[in-house]
């Protein structure tokens, strides 16, 4: 079992930055896929971010490409969501999941569903 713990989220106007953090506990993350997922209110879970356990892979939804950075430290077991130039619809619940490389499939990065570890999230909110 794989428990994951998000912090940094928060209020910031539009153009500032946050770094989100995504703690893991329970087993070592480098050898698991680890992603961001946001949701915002009245909407779907959406995919925004994922990099491989060798953390030499991403892939970016086109709504962050270029303003967001995913990383990770397996060193401490933590990943890490740079949000740089953030928009009023940046606004969501923010996520952070994992699947154990040996079982997942990278073809599935983007669904909700390819991912069997999720933390409690945390609360982005961009203000106009």
């Amino acid at each position: 079992q794989v428990q994951l713990v998000e912090s940094g989220g928060g209020l910031v106007q539009a153009g500032g930055s946050l770094r989100l953090s995504c703690a893991a506990s329970g087993r070592s993350i480098s050898s698991y896929t680890m992603a961001w997922f946001r949701q915002a209110p009245g909407k779907e879970r959406e995919f925004v971010t994922v990099i491989r356990s060798s953390g030499i892979s991403t892939d970016y939804a086109d709504s962050v490409k270029g303003r967001f950075t995913i990383s990770r430290d397996n060193t401490k077991n933590t990943v890490y969501l740079q949000m740089n130039s953030l928009k009023p619809e940046d606004t969501a619940v923010y996520y952070c999941a994992a699947y154990d490389v040996r079982r997942g499939n990278w073809n599935s990065r983007r669904l909700t569903y390819g991912y069997d570890y999720w933390g409690q999230g945390t609360q982005v909110t961009v203000s106009s």
